[in-house]
């Protein structure tokens, strides 16, 4: 019997999806789809970078058609099924897996210890982005292409003077070049949320940071003001955020004196489908805002502590908007700033003309 085992759809433990779904045989298969090649794509995380690494699926799919991609990450959910064949969350049973599998070409985005320790391991006739070294113990570019990226991450002077944004350092990484290459996700599922008024234009308003990065959050005075500003003008408006901005969403909707809807938290996949029925998203440099470009939602985008050219134009989708006062806490977690915090220098009036101009 002539059995396909380079095929795409060929699992080797389990019948392949065209036979459980037509019932077809290798032998003459329609849907045959011969791999000649494996790649591997190591992005763990955060969450929102993993979304604004998958505009290299464009040029890999282009490049390498008869390639099987694998991705490993914290968040699988944000990889497209569309575009990557194995999706694999990180685990014992995943490390145990790439080890055993060979790979024509390997790319780690991740400078964290233990991935570039995973990448120098799994056997790849070609690997870039970052490696460790193995007699010091930290990282180092795996290619000469990823080294322009490596000092950004390493002297916070260089950092601040790019001007390129993180797509455009990963496409050079890979030997590309970026030409606004959009993100992939997943067309989210059509879901039902309780309580949630579309009547009228819905605005999404993510208000948090994580607890790791206190630094960057606005006031839950200042989102409840703007809350009642879009109300007034027109619009419904829904708090976003996971469960560590509970306490503050439920704050600011009590001071919004109920403009804000609040609907709770909720599985990520169901969350991407919540922010797919709002108009236009303010959010900090988050995981909602990633979310929000894949989607070709509005945005606008509070930044203080990164770099905006790291984001470059928001593909044209919306703008970042900055306090009036120059932030002292670049890339740092908590304010160490002793005369002010940057975020009360950043006006309600100055953040609702802005969603304004993109809703226009």
């Amino acid at each position: 019997m002539l059995i396909h085992t380079d095929c795409r759809h060929f699992r080797g433990d389990i019948p392949c999806a065209p036979h459980k779904e037509h019932g077809v045989h290798c032998d003459g298969c329609e849907y045959y789809d011969k791999v000649t090649e494996n790649i591997l794509i190591i992005k763990l995380g955060a969450a929102g970078d993993v979304l604004r690494t998958t505009p290299l699926l464009h040029r890999l799919k282009a490049d390498h058609p008869t390639a099987r991609i694998w991705w490993l990450t914290y968040t699988p959910e944000l990889v497209p099924k569309t575009k990557v064949d194995k999706i694999l969350k990180w685990s014992a049973e995943s490390l145990e897996l790439l080890s055993s599998v060979s790979f024509s070409r390997l790319i780690n985005l991740d400078k964290d210890h233990f991935a570039c320790a995973l990448a120098n391991r799994i056997a790849a006739t070609k690997k870039e982005g970052y490696l460790l070294d193995e007699t010091l113990g930290i990282t180092k570019p795996a290619n000469s292409n990823a080294e322009a990226k490596y000092l950004t991450g390493v002297f916070d002077d260089i950092s601040k003077s790019n001007t390129r944004s993180y797509p455009d350092e990963m496409f050079e990484i890979c030997g590309y070049e970026f030409d606004n290459d959009k993100y992939i996700i997943d067309a989210p599922e059509e879901k039902t949320f309780a309580g949630l008024d579309t009547s009228r234009p819905l605005i999404g308003l993510n208000t948090g940071a994580g607890i790791r990065w206190t630094s960057r959050l606005w006031s839950v005075e200042h989102w409840a003001e703007l809350s009642k500003k879009l109300s007034a003008a027109g619009y419904n408006v829904v708090l976003l955020g996971g469960p560590d901005e509970e306490p503050r969403n439920k704050e600011i909707a009590k001071l919004s004196e109920g403009t804000a809807q609040y609907n709770g938290t909720f599985p990520l996949k169901d969350f991407i489908s919540l922010v797919n029925k709002c108009s236009l998203i303010v959010s900090g440099v988050t995981m909602a805002f990633h979310i929000a470009l894949a989607l070709e939602k509005r945005v606008v985008v509070i930044n203080n502590i990164f770099n905006k050219h790291e984001f470059g134009d928001v593909y044209g989708l919306g703008e970042i908007i900055e306090p009036s006062k120059p932030c002292q806490c670049y890339f740092r977690g908590t304010c160490v700033n002793k005369e002010y915090f940057c975020l009360e220098y950043l006006n309600v009036d100055d953040v609702f003309a802005a969603v304004k101009r993109q809703l226009a």
